[in-house]
């Protein structure tokens, strides 16, 4: 009997445990059978050609972010199984990785640049794996899914993201937790369909903290502060180790060699973006150092750069944790002539910076250690910091690698892009720099003209510097000024003759790489703008939108060429493909609404801007065209309701009410019928 009641037992307690699991796997089974929830892996299966492909999956960033925020890929496809004499490259990152401010000149296309020049016959595959705001927490899960697909070398740059990311303590998402495996273990639950489920009942509840309604880049993260002595970033330095051994773990298992790059920064042209005293400074030894940093600045504004510094250090001498007085004192001592000094206070104020949005020596430090401390030959460091270093004036890198804090002009991209690719022809046995094209050269191969130059100048300026965080950095108005200046150099005049000559120029770049997406995209925007040739605009954006069937970018550019040849009804089409593969675009909902609006379907353009300014709520013309249908149906309540809806949903700043132009009047007099 003993042993039979021990037997009764035990089944009840295999019933208790295994009832839950085969619910939750019946549950997981039957989501996944009725097509709920979204595939959560870094790439989707597609066919380019007939031939079994993958491609980037605009929702991989669902699991890291609210879904009208997450952040994505920029498209890649590549086959399935990899060809024959092919060397297949990965390159993993943030958006520094990625390129921007446009990916078409990233490093990793360089990379495939010179790989392919050293080494005619083998075909070198470079895809940049990238996304803007994510960081190592999410660039394991990245590396673990690309694993199964052949890889050659894993190309790791990633770091800047560590703080402000998700899971970091500046961050405004998933916030920090001193256990890895408690991260990991929420990751891994909302790649399920049965976690997706529970989050979206969550958020429905509202029982998940509210987080912004609209990407705002950088500004997003002013309120996350922390001090360079904050007792958190000993657990971000923690988890970043550990990420990245896994990584390097999860390459070793794919048979791949791997690169870890170490992380460049401005240091010499990018003040710090928020500055914190130091925890116990008293009242009076405020007003002490502030008196003395006053002095400071007034000298410094006169030209008098050696009193500046003298009250500079007294006032550090009092408080020296203000990031923004070590950037006064490294810029003062450059101006004096003192390149030694000046490295080392634009080296504290960068370690100081309570905006960590650059790397800091610690992270980098990690990334040399877990580099070296394997003794497997296939496991490398390419020191990009200290290449950086040497390639600029006194070793303080500035505006020539940088556009701003981490984001690279073309030359940096392309010293990153040597330095990775010396180390993989060493690797294989080939290392000879004098095989690898100049710079000049890859930007002709990557069709980096005059035209692009201008384009990224331009978004530089105004998608960046002339927003916050950046509108509160020291010696930003000079800064604007000089790429103002360098925009005016960049825009010549472009001649008709000059436009041919960069026309034929894509076009054989075209015939000899005819499935690079980035030259057929851009030649598509330069026939649209600067030749007025929308026919070829049309044709190139085909073949994009037939290279990568996966992605909603290529439909978004078609739509919009067919839509400037009035051909809306197939722009409708592809518009309507391009939501359903990204059901949270925002613009491809605005761009429904235009294209039914010209075809005289007010109702139809009404719903589909509704559903835009529901995705971006700081969509002004939305509101501006839902509210002139409304009144020109003679619907004066219900376009009075849009006003309200503009007000309530919009961001309440000057520029949102310039855009939304004459709905803002009423308000501004009190009308709020």
């Amino acid at each position: 009997m003993p042993g039979a009641s021990r037997r009764l037992w035990l089944c009840r307690l295999a019933a208790l445990l295994l009832a839950p699991a085969l619910f939750l796997l019946l549950l997981e089974a039957g989501l996944r059978l009725g097509g709920y929830g979204f595939p959560a892996a870094a790439t989707i299966p597609c066919q380019v050609n007939g031939v079994p492909c993958r491609g980037d999956n605009v929702k991989f960033g669902w699991r890291f972010f609210p879904r009208a925020l997450a952040q994505e890929f920029d498209p890649f496809v590549f086959a399935a199984a990899k060809p024959a004499h092919t060397r297949r490259l990965f390159v993993l990152g943030e958006s520094a990785a990625q390129g921007t401010p446009d990916c078409a000149y990233s490093f990793g296309r360089i990379l495939e640049v010179l790989l392919d020049h050293a080494h005619p016959g083998t075909d070198f595959e470079v895809i940049t794996v990238a996304m803007p705001a994510i960081n190592s927490h999410a660039v394991v899960e990245i590396a673990k899914d690309l694993a199964g697909y052949q890889p050659d070398f894993f190309v790791v740059y990633v770091g800047n993201n560590e703080v402000v990311g998700p899971y970091g303590p500046g961050t405004i998402f998933a916030p920090l937790s001193p256990s890895l495996s408690l991260i990991r273990a929420g990751i891994c639950f909302k790649s399920t369909r049965t976690g997706q489920l529970l989050a979206d009942v969550a958020a429905r509840l509202g029982a998940r903290a509210p987080s912004p309604e609209v990407w705002r880049g950088l500004e997003m993260f002013a309120a996350g502060r922390v001090a360079a002595d904050d007792p958190r970033l000993e657990t971000v330095y923690r988890h970043f180790r550990r990420n990245l051994a896994d990584i390097r773990d999860i390459a070793a298992g794919s048979g791949a060699g791997v690169l870890f790059c170490t992380l460049g920064a401005n240091l010499r042209d990018c003040p710090p973006f928020a500055s914190l005293h130091r925890a116990d400074l008293g009242k009076d030894d405020l007003a002490k150092w502030t008196a003395l940093y006053e002095a400071g600045t007034q000298r410094e504004t006169a030209g008098d750069y050696a009193g500046a510094i003298e009250s500079y250090l007294a006032a550090a001498r009092i408080d020296g944790r203000f990031a923004d007085l070590q950037f006064r004192l490294g810029h003062c001592y450059r101006q004096a002539d003192d390149p030694e000094q000046a490295r080392e206070r634009f080296g504290f104020a960068r370690e100081l910076d309570a905006l960590r949005f650059r790397p800091d020596d610690r992270l980098n430090a990690i990334i040399r250690e877990v580099a070296s401390t394997t003794g497997d030959a296939r496991v490398q460091l390419v020191d990009v910091e200290e290449v950086f270093r040497a390639e600029s004036p006194a070793g303080m890198p500035g505006r020539e690698l940088f556009h701003e804090h981490v984001h690279l002009t073309f030359r940096g991209n392309y010293l990153l892009a040597k330095m990775v690719a010396m180390q993989v022809c060493r690797a294989l046995g080939t290392a000879d720099e004098r095989s690898l094209l100049e710079e000049e050269g890859c930007a002709r191969r990557v069709a980096y003209n005059a035209w692009a130059h201008y384009n990224v100048l331009f978004k530089v300026l105004n998608y960046y510097l002339r927003k916050p965080p950046f509108t509160g950095q020291l010696y930003h108005a000079e800064q604007v000024r000089r790429l103002e200046g360098d925009l005016l150099r960049a825009n010549a005049t472009p001649t008709a003759e000059k436009n041919k000559q960069i026309a034929a120029h894509y076009r054989d770049l075209i015939g000899a790489s005819p499935g690079d997406i980035w030259l057929r995209l851009r030649f598509a925007e330069f026939a649209s703008v600067f030749l007025r040739d929308e026919p070829t605009a049309v044709e190139e954006c085909r073949r994009v939108q037939a290279l990568a069937p996966h992605s909603y970018k290529p439909h978004l550019s078609l739509a919009l060429s067919l839509g400037n040849l009035h051909r809306f009804e197939e722009a409708i089409e592809y518009l309507n493909q391009a939501v359903r593969i990204k059901p949270t675009c925002g613009q491809g909902y605005h761009m429904l609404g235009l294209a039914h609006q010209a075809r005289g379907r007010p109702d139809d353009a009404l719903t589909c801007y509704a559903r835009s300014v529901r995705l971006s709520p700081d969509n002004a013309e939305a509101y501006r065209r839902m509210h002139d249908i409304l009144l020109s149906q003679g619907k004066a309540n219900e376009a009075r309701a849009i006003l309200r809806q503009a007000a309530a949903g919009g961001p309440g700043d000057r520029p949102f009410r310039a855009k939304v132009g004459h709905l803002w009047e009423p308000l501004t007099k009190g009308n709020h019928q």
